[in-house]
């Protein structure tokens, strides 16, 4: 795993059955994330939006590769600074006391931004931290 890697552990208060629905249903990711044009299904390619009945409104988008629920999701991404460039998320989802231990893995940045690898890297950290204040902040009501 490369220095560029992005790598995230938050615990949420939640099964993980809740927490698959908050990261493949819809609708429940447009509550933090972004709104998804359809479920996120494995062997499908998603996108999220901004507005979903603008189709030019995707704000990030790509392929699922595999969905094992509840334990573990990934799929290729990419955003409108990157071009056609992909890179890849892995979600870990493993029990914890009371709830969930949701673990990200984002990586390839590095690799399709080249020079503006570091600008990008900062903006997306900062980016997940905001949706999982938000994912939290959604599980634990």
């Amino acid at each position: 795993m490369s220095t560029t890697t992005i790598n995230k552990s938050i615990f949420l208060a939640a099964s993980r059955d809740t927490v698959w629905a908050y990261l493949t249903d819809k609708d429940k990711l447009g509550e933090w994330f972004h709104p998804a044009a359809a479920s996120l299904e494995e062997g499908k390619p998603f996108a999220l939006m901004g507005d979903v009945k603008d189709p030019e409104s995707k704000m990030c988008w790509g392929d699922v590769l595999s969905a094992d629920k509840p334990s573990s999701l990934s799929y290729t991404f990419t955003i409108k600074p990157l071009g056609t460039a992909m890179t890849t998320v892995t979600w870990t989802l493993e029990e914890a006391v009371g709830g969930t231990k949701l673990t990200l893995v984002h990586e390839g940045i590095a690799e399709a931004s080249g020079d503006a690898a570091l600008g990008l890297i900062l903006a997306l950290d900062g980016g997940w931290d905001k949706h999982f204040a938000k994912l939290r902040e959604l599980v634990a009501a």
